[in-house]
């Protein structure tokens, strides 16, 4: 065989197996990096006090058992 019978190696860039390949993880590379710049940019700020109740009746009914709350918010329309 003769080198002119002979086809030219087809780059590598040309082969389609390879970007179906390659796309999955690079893909998945460039969402990882959106998301993390979303994350950073859009968290909410970090609140370093608690909030105080306005009234008795708020600050009485956090103070309460989880149960007397319950029943409490259950039969409060019944009154």
């Amino acid at each position: 065989m003769t080198t002119e019978t002979l086809s030219p190696a087809t780059p590598w860039w040309r082969v389609k197996m390879l970007w179906l390949v390659l796309g999955g993880p690079a893909a998945v590379v460039v969402a990882g990096v959106v998301t993390a710049v979303l994350a950073v940019n859009g968290s909410d700020p970090v609140i370093k006090t608690t909030p105080v109740a306005k009234s008795a009746d708020a600050q009485q009914l956090s103070a309460a058992p989880a149960l007397q709350a319950r029943n409490h918010a259950a039969t409060a329309a019944a009154r």
